[in-house]
C-alpha cells in the first residue's frame, strides 16, 4: 500500500481535483445555492463598451461544461478573470451584487397639454371664434338627434340644405366651374317668382349650381321640380326632398308660387340634358307651356336665365340605347372620357361658367282665363325660350375660352 496513490475525495474518482486549485463540483454545492455557483455572464451595453453583468445566470452551465470534460477527457480552459469564488469563500462571494434600477413616471401627456394642443387645432380649422362653431355644431347634433327640427310639406329641410348641401356644392361652384352671375337683382327678394333655365351636360349639375348661386348672391332658396325619374330613385330621392325639390307638376307648382317660394324649371327636360355636343346651347322644346300657365294663375313674374359653360363638363358624342332601355333610363352617354377612363371619367371638365339672369316678365296683368288659352299661353313660352336663346349667343359671343 506505500505504493498505492491517494485519491482525494471529492473528484469523482479523478486525480488533479480537490486540491484547492479548483474547487469540485460538489464542493461548489456544498457553498450554498440551489445549483452549481457561476459566475455572472456578460453583455455589452449599446451606451458604452464596457462588460457589465447580467442579473440572470444559467443554471447547469459549468457542470455541462464539467461534464464535457469527464466525457472527453479534456478540461475546458480557465477562465480569464481572477473572480471565480473559492471554496473558502462565504456564499455571498459567488452571487453577482445585486443592482438597484431607477424608477421613472409613467409615460404619457398631461391632460392640460391635451387641451392646450385642441384649442391650437380648434383656431387652426374654425379661426378665432372656434368656441361659438363648436356651439352651434354641437347645438345642431342636439337638434337632429331629439328631432327638434322642422320640414314642410313637401319634404324641405332648410338647416340640412344650408348646412350641408350649400357647403358641399361651394367649393364645387367657386373653385371647379368659376361661376359668374349676372343679374341677380331681377330676382325679387322676396314673394313668388319662377325662374326658367336652359338644360345642358349630360348629368343636370347646371340645377345644382343655379340652386347654390341662387343663395350666396341672393339669399333666397330654389325650389327646383324634378323629373319622375329623378323620385324613383332610392337616394336621390331623398336627397332630392330635403334640398327643396318637388315633382314637376301643375299642382305643386301652383301651390309654392302661392306661398310665395321661389321655383325653379327647366322645360328642355331630358332632351336638353341628353343632347348631342354638335348640338350644344341650341334650345330644345319647351314641351307644352304648363311653366307659363302656373305663373300666370299665381300672377307671379317669370324670370329667364342663360346658363352657359354647363355643356363642356360631360362632351355628349355618343348614345347607348338598347342598354338605356334596358335600364329605365332616358340614355346612357358616351363621353370623351367615360366609359374610357371608367370611375375617373365621371370628374366633369372645369369649364367656367356665366349664369345671367334677364329681366322679369310680368304675368300679373293678364285675364283670370289667359292661363287656359293655348295660344296665350304658347306666345308667353315661346317669349321666355327666345330670350334666353339670344342671351346665350350673346355670352357665348363674350366668352374667350371654355376654360377661362
Amino acid at each position: 500500500m506505500g505504493d498505492a496513490e491517494i485519491i482525494p475525495i471529492g473528484t469523482r474518482g479523478r486525480p488533479g481535483r480537490g486540491t484547492g486549485k479548483q474547487p469540485s463540483s460538489a464542493a461548489r454545492n456544498l457553498a450554498g445555492g440551489k445549483g452549481p455557483a457561476a459566475r455572472p455572464a456578460t453583455r455589452r451595453t449599446p451606451d458604452t463598451d464596457e462588460a457589465q453583468p447580467t442579473d440572470v445566470a444559467v443554471d447547469g452551465a459549468e457542470d455541462t461544461a464539467e461534464d464535457r470534460a469527464e466525457t472527453t477527457g479534456v478540461q475546458d480552459a480557465p477562465p480569464a478573470s481572477t473572480d471565480a469564488p473559492t471554496v473558502g469563500d462565504p456564499p455571498e462571494a459567488s452571487r453577482p451584487a445585486a443592482r438597484t434600477r431607477e424608477r421613472h413616471a409613467r409615460g404619457g401627456i398631461p391632460a392640460a397639454d391635451l387641451m392646450a394642443a385642441f384649442q391650437v387645432a380648434a383656431r387652426e380649422v374654425f379661426g378665432e371664434e372656434w368656441e361659438v362653431q363648436l356651439a352651434r355644431f354641437l347645438a345642431f347634433l342636439r337638434r337632429r338627434v331629439t328631432g327638434d327640427y322642422s320640414v314642410d310639406e313637401y319634404g324641405f329641410d332648410q338647416e340640412i340644405s344650408q348646412r350641408f348641401f350649400m357647403a358641399a356644392l361651394r367649393p364645387i361652384a367657386d373653385k371647379w366651374f368659376r361661376i359668374e352671375v349676372r343679374g341677380i337683382e331681377n330676382i325679387p327678394s322676396e314673394g313668388g317668382a319662377l325662374v326658367v333655365s336652359n338644360h345642358s351636360g349630360t348629368v343636370p349639375v347646371d340645377g345644382l349650381m343655379t340652386m347654390v348661386s341662387i343663395h350666396d348672391h341672393a339669399g333666397r332658396f330654389l325650389r327646383p321640380l324634378g323629373a319622375d325619374l329623378v323620385f324613383k330613385m332610392p337616394i336621390v330621392s331623398t336627397m332630392a326632398r330635403k334640398g327643396g325639390a318637388t315633382l314637376a307638376c301643375n299642382e305643386d307648382a301652383e301651390r309654392m308660387l302661392r306661398g310665395g317660394e321661389l321655383v325653379g324649371v327647366w322645360p328642355e327636360g331630358f332632351k336638353g340634358i341628353g343632347k348631342p355636343y354638335s348640338e350644344r346651347y341650341k334650345l330644345q322644346r319647351f314641351g307644352r307651356g304648363g311653366f307659363v300657365s302656373a305663373a300666370i294663375r299665381t300672377g307671379v313674374p317669370i324670370v329667364p336665365l342663360s346658363v352657359v359653360g354647363a355643356e363642356e363638363i360631360y362632351p355628349l358624342v355618343g348614345n347607348i340605347p338598347s342598354l338605356a332601355r334596358l335600364l329605365g333610363v332616358p340614355y346612357i352617354p358616351i363621353t370623351p372620357t367615360f366609359p374610357l377612363l371608367g370611375p375617373l371619367g365621371l370628374v366633369p371638365l372645369p369649364s367656367k361658367w356665366l349664369l345671367e339672369f334677364g329681366e322679369p316678365i310680368r304675368t300679373d296683368e293678364y285675364d283670370e282665363g289667359a292661363a287656359d288659352d293655348p295660344m296665350h299661353v304658347f306666345n308667353v313660352t315661346d317669349q321666355v325660350r327666345e330670350t334666353i336663346q339670344q342671351t346665350l349667343y350673346t355670352l357665348l359671343m363674350e366668352r374667350e375660352s371654355v376654360f377661362r
